[in-house]
C-alpha cells in the first residue's frame, strides 16, 4: 500500500536465548566490538557474528545509531508536533511524510492511528524558531488540517527489550 515505506520483518522471528542476549547486549551497547559480545553471550567470536550477521540479513538489526546531546549542537528547545491531516489518501500521507523528513529540525517522525495522525519530535533553536517552523512548515501544507505542540522537559530511552522476549541476561 505504501510502497516508500522502510522494508520490516513480516513476522516474529523464532529467536533463542543467545539471540536475545545478543540483541539485549547490543541494544545497551551497540559499540562493543564482536569480541566482547561474543564474551559476554557466551560463544565463540566467529559464531557470534554469525549470529549478528544473520539478525541483520533478517531485517531485526537494522543499524546502530548514536546518541547525541542535542545542547552541544545549539539545540535549546525540543517538542513534539501533533499533526492531524485534512484526507488520508495516500498521496497525502506519502506527500506530508517526505516533506517532514526532509526537515532538518525533524528528529523522529510516527505515523499513528488515533485523533492525530503524525507524531513528529523536532530540535529548534528557541520558541521562535519552533513558531516559524510551525507555521512555515507544517500549518502552510495543504495536507495539514490541524497542529498542536508540546514542549519536551525530559526524553529518556529504556534499553530493554519487550518482556514477552523472556531471556536471562546473567551470566550463566
Amino acid at each position: 500500500m505504501f510502497p516508500n515505506y522502510p522494508r520490516f520483518c513480516n513476522e516474529m522471528m523464532d529467536l533463542d536465548q543467545i539471540d536475545c542476549r545478543i540483541l539485549h547486549e547490543l541494544r545497551n551497547n551497540a559499540r562493543l566490538s564482536n569480541k566482547e559480545l561474543a564474551s559476554r553471550v557466551g560463544l565463540a567470536a566467529s559464531s557470534t557474528l554469525v549470529r549478528v550477521r544473520s539478525l541483520q540479513s533478517a531485517d531485526l538489526l537494522l543499524g546502530c545509531h548514536a546518541d547525541i546531546e542535542p545542547k552541544c549542537l545549539g539545540v535549546g528547545l525540543q517538542a513534539m508536533i501533533s499533526v492531524k491531516l485534512r484526507r488520508h489518501s495516500e498521496k497525502d500521507v506519502l506527500a506530508f511524510r517526505e516533506h517532514s523528513l526532509a526537515l532538518h529540525e525533524v528528529v523522529q517522525l510516527y505515523h499513528v492511528a488515533g485523533a492525530i495522525d503524525f507524531l513528529i519530535q523536532v530540535w529548534v533553536r528557541d520558541t521562535e524558531h519552533l513558531r516559524e517552523l510551525a507555521m512555515t512548515s507544517f500549518t502552510s501544507r495543504d495536507e495539514v488540517g490541524h497542529i498542536e505542540t508540546g514542549l519536551i522537559f525530559e526524553h529518556a530511552q529504556s534499553v530493554a527489550l519487550p518482556n514477552y522476549l523472556v531471556f536471562d541476561t546473567a551470566e550463566e
